[in-house]
């Protein structure tokens, strides 16, 4: 008898191949049957899936639910919007390895480098272990409700090593040694592979760099061939302006594993720079290395205050304001000095840059006064024409007659449809970049798939259905060394995402209160959705995460499922 089968559905493989509309059976957690109607196999469970569209669940490779997963099990939103398989540590900013002493610096870098509330962190995370090891058997005793594997993180394999002086010199020989000793164990142990990152975006507590940035390039090097030795995981990096490609080719052909290449996002003010990279990266591929870039489907957008101000954050001329809270920031806001850095810096053209000065896509989303209600829904670019001021001045103004609490939103890159659509059809892009887990107050892009699914296959017909879902699933799973995931073939787990074509997509953000200690996030609900399978149990249906909802999810290690 099999457990589930699902009848008449319109069944995507993964592959890139045509919908065929048939049965799916499914059995102690592994698609069985597969075909015509299966009419004379009785099942537990049978769902009518006429008019429906069956495909494997996605297969989300750029996660940060490190310190999440260990209060949040369920890795909310995620399954609700598809995922089924989700990888952490990206760019390198884990949890793991982290001494106890080092606890308070590694939630405080997380609260500037990943927008996540400090109270959040102190209160959800469960630091039952202290090395990488530890980490992953803690995941794996826990369970989820979708699959993980996880990064060796470079910024903590960094803390660990050299403490406070991680984010302030580049590493000793010893210290290299010392590193590498830890991506070998945290390798051996089960992690997919090894992350960092270079991008000037990424700052810690008091704007100080994460600790990876402060690696040179025979740390990178050095750290990387643990792949080599072990023969299996991917190193990914996050991509500053300075790191070359051509460089990132060497460590792929040194080590001989694949290299993800991220954040691949297109900017307006510099429009050739992403076509620039990921062109170099196929070239890298067209003489056989092992590459991707990762782009994203979906608008950067992010809603901040100055408080915690994102966008601004990579900007040099903003580094001395980092640091300073309250009376202090407000001060250093108001310093014509400052001010005229900022705009002469914004004004210059760079490599890249999250926020470029194009102030028609900055909005004033929430004031604190009521007097300036009327300026909510407005664009900074709109407010500076009717005052004849600069917009740079209205939005610190604004900011400190409010105290610093005016919620802002802007829409960063990946604004171009036209561009963005040549970067999805890139033979080098992974589509990637949810960064569901982090960022909470800032966006939510942990329904990029369902986003790819609605508005670029259906709304816009920009990929193929069947291509979209590919893209989605064995492209990532491959791209990863999951040889198991992201196909729908007999033998296989049934990792299964059941909706409506007609309906699918993600709905408007709104903001919810369910960290811990009642912190808000913001959310994006499923469309189309009707039902995700992890390992052959229901973990989703219709209305979302069903109540007493399975932990089917397994933790994938390296040497057992690549």
């Amino acid at each position: 008898m099999l457990d589930l089968k699902i009848r008449n559905a319109q069944v995507y493989d993964g592959m890139g191949t045509p919908a065929q509309r048939c049965d799916v059976g499914v059995r102690d957690g592994l698609i069985v049957a597969l075909g015509d109607p299966l009419l004379s196999a009785s099942a537990r469970q049978t769902i009518d899936a006429e008019g429906l569209a069956l495909m494997p669940g996605i297969v989300d490779n750029h996660t940060h639910y490190d310190a999440q997963v260990t209060w949040d099990p369920y890795c909310t939103p995620s399954p609700a919007l598809g995922v089924t398989t989700a990888v952490i540590g990206n760019c390198g900013f884990t949890i793991a390895p982290c001494r106890p002493a080092d606890r308070d610096r590694v939630m405080r870098n997380l609260t500037q480098v990943e927008g996540m509330s400090l109270d959040v962190l102190r209160a959800g995370i469960d630091w039952s272990f202290e090395t990488i090891p530890e980490y992953l058997d803690l995941l794996d005793r826990r369970s989820s409700a979708i699959n993980l594997a996880a990064f060796v993180g470079h910024s903590s394999v960094r803390t660990w090593v050299m403490g406070e002086a991680a984010t302030e010199r580049a590493a000793s020989p010893d210290e290299i040694a010392a590193m590498r000793h830890l991506v070998d164990e945290g390798i051996a142990a089960g992690a997919i592979g090894f992350a960092t990152s270079t991008s000037p975006a990424h700052n810690g507590e008091a704007g100080r760099p994460m600790p990876s940035r402060l690696a040179c390039d025979q740390e990178l090097h050095t750290l990387t061939m643990a792949l080599r030795e072990a023969g299996r995981g991917v190193f990914m990096l996050t991509k500053g302006g300075h790191t070359r490609v051509e460089f990132l080719e060497q460590l792929a052909a040194d080590s001989g594993r694949p290299v993800i290449v991220a954040a691949l996002l297109h900017n307006s003010t510099n429009p050739n720079a992403v076509f620039a990279d990921l062109d170099a990266i196929e070239a890298a591929r067209q003489r056989g290395r092992s590459m991707w870039g990762a782009v994203s489907c979906c608008p950067l957008t992010n809603d901040f205050t100055l408080q915690s101000p994102y966008p601004v954050e990579g900007l040099q001329s903003w580094s001395e304001a980092l640091p300073l809270k309250g009376e202090a920031l407000i001060a250093k806001l108001a310093e014509p000095s400052f001010r005229e850095a900022v705009r002469l810096e914004i004004a210059r053209p760079a490599t890249f840059r999250l926020f470029n000065g194009e102030w028609d896509k900055v909005q004033v989303i929430e004031v604190s006064r009521s007097s300036n209600a009327w300026m909510e829904q407005r664009t900074i670019a709109d407010l500076a024409t009717q005052f004849a001021r600069d917009p740079l001045d209205v939005m610190l103004d604004l900011a400190i007659e409010e105290n610093l609490a005016t919620v802002f939103s802007a829409v960063l890159l990946n604004s171009d449809e036209a561009a963005v659509t040549q970067i999805l059809q890139h033979p080098a892009s992974l589509i990637s970049l949810s960064d569901a887990g982090a960022h909470l107050t800032f966006f939510n892009d942990a329904g990029f798939g369902l986003h790819l699914l609605g508005h670029w296959s259906r709304e816009l017909g920009a990929i193929a259905m069947p291509d979209a879902i590919r893209r989605l699933t064995s492209d990532s799973a491959s791209a990863l060394g999951l040889r198991d995931r992201g196909r729908i073939e007999i033998g296989l787990p049934a990792d299964l995402l059941l909706f409506d074509p007609a309906r699918v997509g993600r709905g408007p953000k709104h903001r919810v209160h369910d960290l811990p200690g009642g912190g808000a996030r913001l959310d994006t609900p499923a469309l189309g959705v009707h039902g995700v399978w992890v390992n052959g149990s229901r973990v989703v249906g219709p209305q979302g995460i069903e109540p007493a909802a399975p932990r089917a999810g397994r933790l994938l290690r390296g040497g057992r499922d690549f």
